[in-house]
């Protein structure tokens, strides 16, 4: 699975540095491309030569060559890679990345990447155990990064007990069966609708609500990251769409959005309505903008057309249809209600009431209910993490 991926391997300052060295000769064996970042301590663990020959590219340390000027771009690197494996991963770098200290070039290139990141830490057993340690690795999981378990045993310390890196070839074997788990929606054609609809008053205002966007778009993410080939119909919205396999269209309105999905349903294989659509829409929207005036203003308003409720309609039996409901009271009565009525193979609630989820949040809390009558919480989490659970629940719906 590693064949032709573009992987950079992060090396930080620790003894286990050395083990940088078979770690590249593995990767280099299994077809992978192969840019290394040292930070400048780790040249004084092994040498940028040694490595500079094992993966056949020059060693990156600075941001620029001061002989000629060459600029190191963190930005370019964070586009090209496939993976970045961080190996090892110091204390002190983790907490730089959890807490975004982006001091050295390994550090931007993290901040910039798009790519799933893997993390192989490596200290004495007493560091490991810190509170402040924990708390930065925890940090670094829920952003999605995936923490590669260190080995208990002799460290370099003398002491015996965790903290030693995980084997080159234990790295090499988590990264390789990351690919092919997640290679479980190849080929499948997925739209995604995401962010909010705005509903024009007049040349300057709208009606709409506080939607991000950003669960949708972590969804798309996730499924493109494991083979999907995802059309994104999106809101108006600052986010940026990252993954090739993304294909975004940009709308504003509820009918654009509407019309956009009846376009492209049929020939997808799974719809995820994740958008805030707005319910209604200004009856009479002028072009010009509305003067201030001494007397009320009345805005009349008509329903827009449920574009879930429709794609429900036509929905063939070799397709899925995913539903979202974001409820304020008889959260699970009215989240089972819209599963039904609209057709859905399943549906994610989630609730203005938990601390932490709904609009503009970076986390979320949810609960989703299939058609067979099963309820499954998860805990808040970031959506980037919710994202997958979403994901893993869409992968065995296409299983049955």
């Amino acid at each position: 699975m590693l064949s032709g991926k573009n992987i950079i391997l992060g090396i930080t300052g620790g003894i286990a540095a050395y083990k940088a060295a078979n770690l590249t000769r593995l990767l280099i064996k299994a077809e992978a491309n192969v840019k290394i970042i040292m930070t400048p301590i780790a040249k004084e663990f092994i040498t940028p030569l040694t490595l500079a020959t094992l993966s056949k590219n020059p060693i990156l340390v600075d941001f620029y060559n001061p002989e000629n000027g060459d600029w190191n771009s963190h930005v370019d690197l964070g586009l090209w890679a496939d993976a970045f494996i961080i190996a090892p991963a110091t204390a002190n770098t983790m907490g730089k990345m959890a807490n975004a200290i982006a001091d050295n070039l390994l550090i931007t290139t993290y901040l910039s990447a798009r790519c799933p990141v893997f993390i192989a830490p490596t200290m004495d057993l007493d560091m490991y155990k810190h509170q402040a340690n924990e708390k930065n690795m925890e940090a670094l999981q829920s952003f999605g990064n995936m923490l590669i378990e260190p080995e208990s045993g002799e460290l370099a310390s003398g002491l015996v007990g965790k903290g030693r890196m995980a084997e080159p070839e234990t790295i090499v074997s988590f990264v390789n069966d990351f690919f092919a788990n997640k290679a479980d929606f190849a080929g499948k054609k997925i739209l995604i609708t995401a962010g909010p609809t705005h509903e024009k008053i007049d040349a300057v205002r709208f009606v709409g609500n506080n939607s991000s966007g950003k669960m949708g778009f972590a969804i798309a993410e996730e499924l493109a990251s494991r083979g999907a080939l995802v059309t994104l119909i999106t809101g108006p919205v600052s986010l940026a769409s990252k993954h090739n396999g993304i294909t975004r269209i940009n709308v504003t309105t509820a009918k654009e959005m509407h019309d956009e999905c009846q376009k492209y349903f049929q020939e997808h294989d799974v719809a995820i309505m994740a958008a805030a659509v707005a319910d209604y829409t200004p009856k009479n929207p002028l072009d010009t903008k509305l003067k201030k005036k001494t007397d009320n203003l009345v805005v009349e308003l008509e329903p827009t057309k449920d574009i879930a409720a429709e794609l429900g309609k036509l929905k063939k039996e070799n397709q899925k249809l995913i539903g979202f409901a974001l409820e304020t009271d008889n959260e699970q009565v009215n989240a089972k209600g819209k599963l039904e009525k609209k057709n859905f193979d399943f549906i994610v609630l989630n609730s203005l009431n938990d601390t932490g989820a709904g609009f503009q949040h970076d986390t979320n809390k949810i609960t989703i209910f299939t058609r067979k009558g099963e309820e499954i919480p998860f805990e808040l989490n970031a959506k980037t993490v919710v994202a997958k659970k979403i994901a893993d629940q869409l992968a065995k719906e296409l299983e049955q």
